[in-house]
């Protein structure tokens, strides 16, 4: 089973080679990983995907809560949540017909040329993971250049309270 989980840490140097390094020593795969400054300057969000089944989230999870550094961990699957996946892609689009059909396709996939060469250029799509994967799968016969993406990011829903937020994790509770 799929795990999203959001991990609030301090914005110190070192905790993200601290947090996937623990992880990976205890044999944990990430499959996804995305960390950035939240709405205070002083704490970041961590999502991570982790695959297994629920003994594997709560082992991952204690594991967690076990760091310092870590201030809440949140099983953000089980909830109503949002999540998102951003990809730049460069393809090979000449002049012309197939230049049309693949600005057809990036319209249909909401996405947005963001930059335009002469026999090339720049697509950024954003949504479920499923919908960035089908684009790329669209856009393979026309001839992909380069690709990168991020690691999914993730967000409960706000009519949902989750149980978390009323009692102090292990680590708000040392303080």
């Amino acid at each position: 089973m799929r795990h999203v989980l959001s991990a609030l840490v301090q914005n110190v140097p070192g905790v993200l080679a601290h947090v996937s390094g623990m992880l990976a020593s205890r044999g944990y795969n990430i499959d996804s990983l995305a960390v950035g400054e939240t709405e205070d300057p002083h704490l970041s969000r961590m999502t991570f995907v982790v695959v297994g089944d629920d003994h594997v989230l709560d082992q991952v999870r204690k594991q967690l809560e076990k760091i310092i550094t870590i201030v809440r961990v949140e099983d953000v699957s089980s909830y109503d949540y949002v999540e998102r996946d951003l990809m730049l892609m460069r393809v090979k689009a000449p002049p012309g017909g197939q230049r049309s059909e693949i600005r057809e396709l990036v319209d249909i996939f909401r996405g947005r040329i963001v930059d335009v060469g002469p026999d090339e250029i720049m697509i950024e799509i954003s949504g479920r993971e499923s919908k960035v994967q089908a684009f790329i799968e669209r856009m393979r016969p026309y001839g992909i250049s380069a690709l990168a993406r991020t690691g999914r990011i993730a967000m409960v829903r706000s009519a949902e309270a989750t149980a978390d937020e009323s009692e102090p994790s292990p680590a708000e509770a040392r303080g």
